[in-house]
């Protein structure tokens, strides 16, 4: 297979697909919990709806695995589009009729929740529609087109909800998720049929039983990688998603509206992180090997300590802004290589059978821990008062630490790959 044909009619209809449905979701992810955070001003609260949005998303997240592998990935793909339509056009329709606080707290839960049934079946085609040699450079694609729609989605979403409100931002991510589903019907994704062995519970936990000795027994190395990806989503990644906006909204003195304009362009300096590392891994994928990992995992942790140095020594509120900003894109730029690494590991290293359920695992463990980051933010961002450097400065040393130590986890991966 040459390059060219990576590039398939139907990988880049999945790509598309992924850009405007991540638009959507990207907006909705920003507008949402900003605008509860500016309604009842409580970082707690703020952590505990985003802390609570991501549980459904880790019990899903198995289950969509085990979807992925033995229904059509497409037509998974077009249903959860369209069902997140019509959730948001419900909230648009209850939002004037009930307690807003509720509201958007089930929203976000079943926002996250479809995400985490959807996520599975994207990443377990890739391996169906590229070969195994390009696969990393596949997944850059995939993580590089998406993340444009990352960056480009809190930027529009900020301007819309800074001037006009959050009605617009719900019309536009609407939109979003319709012509994704219309679009992604005329994906052809290949898909062999699997006969179910008993009905369909015993079925499901057999499949994740099996997925679970597969990684445990067979691919210990898998298991190993995804906790080390949990440490950055428990340490460092929640310091962008709490931290950043409640520090600018709350803590650096911008008027309200400057404030949320300043968040949205953060969230898009964020995005292009993503595509930044997006980027790298796909140029650097045949040079990037895997005893590069560790100064991956220290290079993170480093563009965090840049914010508290920051924020205990500079006075000017755009000055520390600019910084914290740049080192959440750093910091974004560098786990989206150690992610894509990760994956290019478990769709390697895994049999095609077991692809979907086995990265649906392996995500899970990695996003395991987000949640309890964000609330344990949330608490801390409460109560630090003035002292906010403190929570950067831990974060960075604890992940420096496991960086130092995980050398020997990475070691012989790449001759695990070869074989």
């Amino acid at each position: 297979m040459d390059k060219k044909a990576m590039f398939s009619k139907d990988f880049i209809l999945v790509v598309i697909g992924q850009i405007i449905s991540i638009f959507g979701n990207q907006m909705l992810r920003y507008a949402l919990p900003l605008y509860l955070l500016n309604q009842t001003g409580s970082a707690v609260l703020f952590g505990t709806v985003l802390a609570c949005s991501f549980i459904p998303m880790l019990l899903l997240y198995p289950v969509g695995g085990i979807i992925a592998d033995r229904v059509n990935k497409r037509n998974i793909m077009v249903v959860l589009d369209f069902s997140t339509a019509i959730l948001i056009f419900l909230f648009f329709v209850l939002s004037g009729k009930m307690d807003i606080v509720p509201l958007i707290a089930i929203t976000m839960i079943i926002l996250y929740g479809i995400q985490g049934a959807y996520q599975p079946a994207v990443q377990a085609s890739v391996p169906v529609l590229v070969e195994t040699e390009y696969i990393m450079q596949g997944n850059s694609v995939v993580n590089l087109i998406t993340s444009l729609g990352s960056m480009i989605g809190p930027v529009i979403g900020g301007i819309l909800f800074s001037v006009v409100g959050l009605t617009p931002v719900l019309f536009v991510s609407t939109g979003c998720f319709f012509a994704s589903a219309v679009m992604e019907i005329f994906i052809h994704i290949p898909f062999e049929k699997r006969k179910l062995a008993g009905n369909i519970f015993s079925t499901g936990f057999n499949d994740l039983k099996e997925s679970f000795v597969f990684m445990l027994k067979e691919r210990p190395v898998l298991w190993k990688v995804s906790i080390l990806f949990a440490s950055i989503n428990l340490f460092l990644t929640p310091l962008t998603l709490i931290g950043l906006p409640v520090l600018i909204t709350q803590h650096l003195g911008f008027t309200p509206d400057t404030a949320n304009r300043l968040y949205g362009y953060a969230q898009g300096v964020i995005a292009a992180g993503a595509v930044l590392g997006g980027l790298a891994a796909g140029v650097l994928s045949k040079k990037l090997k895997s005893t590069a990992s560790p100064f991956i995992l220290i290079g993170c942790a480093l563009s965090m300590l840049i914010g508290g140095i920051a924020l205990q020594t500079l006075s000017g509120p755009m000055e520390i802004y600019i910084v914290l900003v740049i080192g959440s894109g750093l910091l974004v730029a560098l786990s989206t290589v150690f992610q894509i690494q990760v994956m290019t590991y478990v769709q390697i290293l895994t049999p095609t059978h077991l692809t979907g359920k086995v990265i649906s695992c392996v995500i899970c463990l990695c996003m395991s821990t987000n949640p309890l980051g964000q609330f344990m933010y949330g608490i801390v961002f409460e109560m630090i008062g003035n002292s906010a450097w403190l929570p950067f400065y831990a974060a960075s040393f604890l992940m420096i630490g496991i960086g130092v130590f995980s050398h020997h986890v990475f070691y012989g991966i790449d001759h695990l790959m070869e074989q």
